[in-house]
């Protein structure tokens, strides 16, 4: 029997990924299948705006990140935004819990928990697995790191097609 290869391992050695800060969070569907949203460009002037219609996919994961504040007393969700086959999350951890509850401690990532809880919700109601094993996140270092990816995420869809998970 083959075994399988030994995923790499791409979060910060000796990070604890419980400390309290903000994290810049992608996850992506199977294959870079768009099952989440659709990109409209309206007009071609400076100030106008793509439209992201979510399709029935991305409804679901829209309304289970929209709850992710209720059912995280520590956590809560600064931007986002779902593009065709992935979805990119400012997520904030905060230092007191905001209700006494401490978030969970080393080797129990509050971000493998919030990513594991949202896929396994979504695919629940989707009736399957439509996300890719994973995820990819960035500790957010300082305020302008903030500024860039919060701006990042804003102005994704404009930016589709030159987006490095664009794919036809």
């Amino acid at each position: 029997m083959n075994a399988l290869p030994k995923r790499k391992n791409i979060r910060l050695k000796e990070y604890d990924y419980s400390t309290p800060g903000v994290y810049f969070v992608t996850i992506c569907t199977q294959n870079r299948k768009h099952l989440l949203s659709k990109i409209h460009v309206v007009g071609a002037g400076v100030l106008d705006r793509p439209l992201v219609e979510l399709l029935p996919y991305g409804v679901v994961a829209d309304t289970y990140i929209r709850q992710m504040d209720a059912h995280y007393d520590y956590l809560s969700v600064d931007a986002y935004v779902i593009m065709p086959n992935h979805i990119h999350l400012l997520i904030r951890i905060h230092d007191d819990g905001r209700s006494g509850t401490p978030a969970p401690t080393k080797g129990n990532s509050v971000l493998a928990r919030f990513v594991s809880t949202f896929k396994r919700f979504c695919n629940k109601e989707y009736g399957e697995n439509i996300w890719q094993r994973g995820f990819h996140d960035h500790v957010i270092r300082d305020e302008r790191d903030y500024d860039d990816i919060h701006r990042y995420i804003e102005n994704n869809p404009l930016q589709w097609e030159q987006d490095e998970l664009y794919a036809d």
